[in-house]
C-alpha cells in the first residue's frame, strides 16, 4: 500500500496533465477528468494487473473506458505507465497525434476500445467478462483476470445500460468491476435537471453487489475495490462520489469546483484560471506538462511490482500448460484466432431453401467443429435460425458458462455491442442474430466495431418485404443501403471498414459463412432470407460455382454475345433466372451476375470488374431494397428496379406480384431498357 500523501500527488499529477492538455489543445473536457483522476491512479498503482512487457498479455486485467470524453485523464494515467511520452499527450487533438480527442483502440498503448459514443464501452467490458467466464469454463484457472469499466452519469443515463445491468447482473459476472463517476454535472446541466432515479437501488435490484464511496478519497476507493475483487456472486458498481474540476480555481483563488461549464471546455474559456489551478494543484503553469519525481517513482515501483505478478502466473501458467499440454494448445490457437479444418464442400443443404435456413445448418456444423464460438440471439433465436446453433449446445446461465450461446432478450444494442466486447476481449469468435429491421438498433454498435476492426459477425434474417404479413415495420428497405455504407467507408487500415454478404441461395450462404469465418479483420453482416429461394444454375457442383462469391461478383449464367446484364443479391438472382428465360424465347441473351457485396467487388482488380460487368453493356438491377443499392454497379445507360416506398403488411407472393419482383416484370422492364 502507497503512503496517502504520495497518491494523492499523483492524483494531482493527472488533474494537471489533464488540464493542460485541454488548455493547449483548446477543446477537450477538463472536469470530468479532474474529478476521476483519484480513481484512475488508485487503479493502475496498485490494482490493475498488465504485463509492462507484452501488452498483449492474454492473462492481463481489462480497462474498458465508457467515457470517451475522459481521455485526458486516461492518457496521463498512461503517461505515467510509461504507455505515452509526455510530448504525445502534449500534441492532444492534433493532426497525427496518437492522443486522439476520444481514444481509439490500441492495445499496445493500454487501450481496449474505442469510446466515445457513450454507454458503449462499459458494454464491451460486460462482454469480454462472458469471454472470460466462457474460456474459464474451458480452460480452468488458468483464465484468472478481471474485467473493470469506467462510466459516468451520461453513460448511466445511455438505454443500452439497462440491458448491461440487465445481463450482468442475470449472468452473474462477478469478474466484472465498474466505477461510476457520479459528480452529477453534465454537458449542458447538472443531473437533477433530468434524473430523480436511485441508481444504486436500481443496480441491487438487476443483482449487482452496489458500493457507494466518497470517489476522490483513496482509502475508500481501496477498500472497495478489494471488497468487489472479494464477491464470487454477482458484479461490482462502485459509485464513486466526485467533484467535477476538482482543484480548479478562479483568478481570485475562489473554489471553481462541480461547475457545470468546466465540462467541455478549458478551464479559462470555462471562467476558471489555469494558472491558479496549476500553482493549486502543485504544478508550474508555465510548465505544466511535468511528470513529478515521485509520481515517476511510484509508477516505477508499480512496473516493479507488476513484473512480480505476471511472472507468478506465467510460472504457474507454465505448470498447467505443462500438465495440459491439450488445453494449452487450444487456448494458443484460440487467442491466435485459427480456424480448426472445415470441410465447407462437405456441408449438406437441402435444396431451393431459405438462406436463413441455410445459415442454421451451417451454423449446426460450426458448434461441433469451432469450439471457441459464441453465438446470440435477441430473443429470436427460432426465428433468426440461430437455434441451428443452439441444438447442438445451451444457453448460458448464472455459474454455468460451459454452453456457448447468449439469450440476450429484446436488446440489439446490447447484445451487439457485448458480442463487440468478447471480440475485443479474444480467444473467442461471436455471431448475434436478429431480424435485419432491427439491426437499425445496433447500428451505433457496427460503426464503432468498424472502426475499430472487430470481427463481430451479425446475422440479420427476414432480409426484405418478404417478412409479409408482419409489414412495413418489420420490412427492411433502406437498410441495406445503410449497412452497405460502410463497405464504402475504410477503416485506418485502408480496409473496407465491414464485409456485407446477401447470398443468393443455400450454396452461396455457406460460401458466406466461410467468409465471415475467415474474416479477422473487420466485421460481417449476413443478410438471410426468411422465404425459399430456388437454388441458381450450376454446370457442375453448386458450391464450388458459389465459391466466387468470394470476389463479391461473379457469372452466375452466361450467353455468347448476351444482350444484357442482369445483376442481383439475394433472393433477387433467382427472379432474374426466371426473367432471363422468358426474354430468350424473344431471343433477348442474357448474362446473369450474383453481388453478394459490392464492397468486395470494388476491392477486386479493375480487370477481374470489367469481366464481369464490362462497360458499354446494358445493365438492369434488381433489388428488394432502395434502388441506390446497385445503381453505381449499373451505371447511367442502365436501369434499377427497387423499392421506393415501405413495405405492405400481405402474403409474400401476393407483394411479389404487386411490387413487381417476377419474372414477368423483369422481361417487361428488360424489354423497355433494350
Amino acid at each position: 500500500m502507497n503512503d496517502n500523501a504520495l497518491m494523492n500527488k499523483a492524483a494531482d499529477n493527472i488533474r494537471i496533465l489533464s488540464a493542460s492538455m485541454v488548455e493547449k489543445a483548446k477543446s477537450g473536457h477538463p472536469g470530468g477528468p479532474m474529478g476521476g483522476a483519484d480513481f484512475i491512479n488508485v487503479l493502475y498503482s496498485e490494482f490493475l494487473e498488465y504485463d509492462p512487457e507484452n501488452p498483449h498479455w492474454e492473462g492481463r486485467d481489462r480497462f474498458f473506458l465508457d467515457a470517451g470524453h475522459m481521455s485526458p485523464m486516461f492518457y496521463s494515467v498512461l503517461c505515467l505507465t510509461g504507455k505515452f511520452s509526455v510530448g504525445e499527450i502534449e500534441a492532444f487533438r492534433q493532426w497525427g497525434s496518437p492522443t486522439p480527442g476520444h481514444p481509439e483502440r490500441d492495445v499496445t498503448r493500454g487501450i481496449e476500445n474505442t469510446s466515445g459514443p457513450l454507454g458503449q464501452g462499459h458494454a464491451y467490458g460486460a462482454g469480454a467478462a462472458v469471454a472470460a467466464k466462457f474460456l474459464k469454463a474451458r480452460l480452468g484457472d488458468t483464465i484468472d483476470h478481471t474485467i473493470y469499466a469506467y462510466i459516468t452519469d451520461g453513460g448511466i443515463q445511455e438505454e443500452i445500460s439497462q440491458g448491461v445491468g440487465r445481463l450482468a447482473g442475470h449472468l452473474g459476472l462477478d469478474n466484472f468491476i465498474m466505477f461510476y463517476d457520479s459528480n452529477n454535472i453534465q454537458l449542458s446541466t447538472t443531473t437533477d435537471a433530468v434524473t430523480s432515479e436511485d441508481v444504486a437501488k436500481k443496480y441491487k435490484a438487476w443483482n449487482w453487489k452496489v458500493i457507494t464511496i466518497d470517489g476522490n478519497n483513496v482509502d475508500e476507493i481501496r477498500k472497495a475495490l478489494t471488497e468487489a475483487k472479494a464477491e464470487k456472486e454477482r458484479p461490482t458498481l462502485i459509485i464513486g462520489n466526485t467533484i467535477m474540476g476538482r482543484g480548479a480555481l478562479a483568478a481570485d483563488c475562489t473554489s471553481f469546483e462541480c461547475q457545470v461549464s468546466t465540462h467541455g471546455q478549458p478551464l479559462s474559456a470555462a471562467g476558471a484560471d489555469f494558472a491558479q489551478t496549476v500553482k493549486n494543484l502543485g504544478g508550474d503553469p508555465e510548465n505544466p506538462f511535468v511528470v513529478f519525481p515521485e509520481v515517476a517513482a511510484l509508477y516505477d515501483k508499480r512496473r516493479k511490482e507488476l513484473n512480480d505478478i505476471v511472472a507468478t502466473k506465467k510460472v504457474r501458467h507454465d505448470a498447467w500448460a505443462k500438465a495440459n499440454p491439450e488445453l494449452a494448445a487450444k487456448k494458443r490457437s484460440w487467442f491466435a484466432r485459427e480456424l480448426p479444418e472445415i470441410d465447407w464442400a462437405s456441408i449438406v443443404q437441402k435444396p431451393d431453401n431459405a438462406t436463413r435456413a441455410a445459415s442454421a445448418t451451417v451454423l449446426g456444423v460450426l458448434a461441433q467443429k469451432v469450439e471457441n464460438m459464441i453465438v446470440a440471439s435477441a430473443d429470436l433465436s427460432n426465428s433468426d435460425k440461430t437455434d441451428g446453433f443452439l441444438k447442438y449446445t445451451k444457453a448460458f446461465e448464472k455459474n454455468d458458462f460451459s454452453g456457448a450461446f447468449l439469450q440476450a432478450g429484446v436488446a440489439e444494442f446490447t447484445l451487439s455491442a457485448m458480442c463487440i466486447g468478447m471480440s475485443l476481449h479474444g480467444g473467442v469468435i461471436p455471431a448475434c442474430g436478429t431480424f435485419f429491421a432491427f439491426s437499425d438498433y445496433m447500428k451505433p454498435a457496427i460503426r464503432v466495431a468498424a472502426l475499430m476492426g472487430t470481427p463481430v459477425i451479425f446475422i440479420w434474417t427476414h432480409d426484405a418485404f418478404r417478412v409479409g404479413e408482419d409489414g412495413p415495420t418489420h420490412q427492411p428497405v433502406e437498410q441495406e443501403a445503410q449497412i452497405r455504407l460502410l463497405e464504402k467507408l475504410q477503416n485506418h487500415h485502408g480496409q473496407n471498414s465491414m464485409l456485407v454478404l446477401r447470398p443468393a441461395d443455400v450454396h452461396e450462404t455457406t460460401v458466406a459463412w466461410k467468409m465471415a469465418l475467415e474474416n479477422a479483420q473487420t466485421p460481417t453482416g449476413l443478410i438471410l432470407s426468411r422465404q425459399n429461394i430456388k437454388d441458381l444454375p450450376a454446370a457442375g457442383s453448386r458450391y464450388k460455382e458459389a465459391l466466387q462469391a468470394e470476389k463479391g461478383a461473379y457469372v452466375v449464367q452466361d450467353e455468347r454475345d448476351y444482350d444484357v446484364i442482369l445483376l442481383a443479391s439475394g433472393s433477387e438472382v433467382s427472379t432474374l433466372v426466371e426473367g432471363s428465360e422468358l426474354l430468350k424465347s424473344d431471343g433477348i441473351k442474357t448474362r446473369i451476375v450474383s453481388v453478394p457485396s459490392e464492397g468486395l467487388f470494388r476491392s477486386q482488380t479493375n480487370e477481374y470488374q470489367q469481366s464481369i460487368l464490362p462497360e458499354g453493356k446494358k445493365k438492369f438491377g434488381l433489388t428488394a431494397g432502395l434502388s441506390v443499392t446497385l445503381e453505381s454497379l449499373v451505371g447511367a445507360d442502365g436501369k434499377v428496379w427497387g423499392m421506393n416506398s415501405f413495405g405492405f403488411s400481405a402474403p409474400y407472393k401476393v407483394l411479389d406480384e404487386k411490387l413487381g419482383y417476377t419474372g414477368k416484370n423483369v422481361y417487361e422492364q428488360v424489354k423497355k431498357l433494350l
